[in-house]
C-alpha cells in the first residue's frame, strides 16, 4: 500500500472539520437550508427548459436536493441520476422521474448510492449538480474519497461543455481545500447562504 501523501493527509482532516459542521444541522435548520440553496441554484442554472441535469440522491447527511429536483422539472429540465458502475470508472447517469423506485449502487465506503434502474435510460448531462464535503471559495471540493466526479467531469469535459455546480450547506465552506493535478475545479456553489462564482485563474 502506498503512503499517503501530504495533501492526501490534509484533505482527511478538512474533511473531517466539514462533515463534522454538516451533521451539528438540526432538520428545521437542514429543510430550510434545502429550500433557499434550491432557489440559488436555480437563479445560477437560468433556463434549463431542455436540458439533462444531473442531480444526487442524498446519503448520509447531505443537503435534501428534492426541492432542487422539483424547480428543476417545473422549468423543463430532465432530470438524471448518477450511477456507480465499478470502484475507480466514471459515472453513468440515467433518467429518473420522481416516483420511480431507485436502487441502491455502490458508493464510497460505507454507503451505497440510490440510482435509476438498469432499464431508466442513460443519458449524457449538461449540467452535473455536485455533491461534497467540504468546499472553498475558489471552487475547489472536497469529495469522499473515491474520486467519481473527478473521473467524471474531466471525461465529460474532454467531450463537450459541461458545467458543474456544487451543492451544499454553507457551513462546509472551509478557508481553502487543497488542490492535486487532477482535481476538478466546480463552475459555481450553490448554498443557504447564496451563490459562490469563483474567478478565473
Amino acid at each position: 500500500m502506498r503512503p499517503l501523501t501530504d495533501a492526501q493527509l490534509d484533505k482527511a482532516s478538512l474533511r473531517t472539520v466539514a462533515l463534522a459542521r454538516r451533521a451539528a444541522l438540526d432538520l428545521p435548520a437542514r429543510e430550510g437550508a434545502a429550500e433557499r440553496a434550491a432557489a440559488h441554484a436555480m437563479a445560477w442554472l437560468g433556463e434549463v427548459k431542455g436540458e439533462v441535469v444531473s442531480v444526487f440522491a442524498p446519503i448520509g447527511g447531505e443537503i435534501a436536493t428534492d426541492p432542487l429536483i422539483q424547480r428543476l422539472r417545473a422549468a423543463g429540465a430532465d432530470v438524471a441520476l448518477p450511477v456507480v458502475l465499478e470502484a475507480g470508472k466514471p459515472l453513468l447517469f440515467r433518467l429518473w422521474e420522481p416516483g420511480e423506485e431507485l436502487v441502491p449502487s455502490i458508493g464510497p465506503g460505507r454507503f451505497s448510492i440510490p440510482a435509476p434502474p438498469e432499464t431508466a435510460p442513460a443519458v449524457s448531462p449538461d449540467v452535473l449538480v455536485v455533491p461534497l464535503a467540504a468546499f472553498d471559495a475558489r471552487g475547489n471540493r472536497l469529495g469522499y474519497g473515491a474520486g467519481f466526479y473527478d473521473r467524471t467531469l474531466c471525461l465529460l469535459r474532454r467531450a463537450k461543455r459541461v458545467e458543474a455546480l456544487g451543492y451544499a450547506f454553507a457551513v462546509q465552506e472551509l478557508d481553502a481545500v487543497p488542490a492535486e493535478p487532477h482535481d476538478e475545479r466546480l463552475d459555481a456553489i450553490a448554498t443557504d447562504a447564496g451563490l459562490i462564482c469563483p474567478a478565473e485563474d
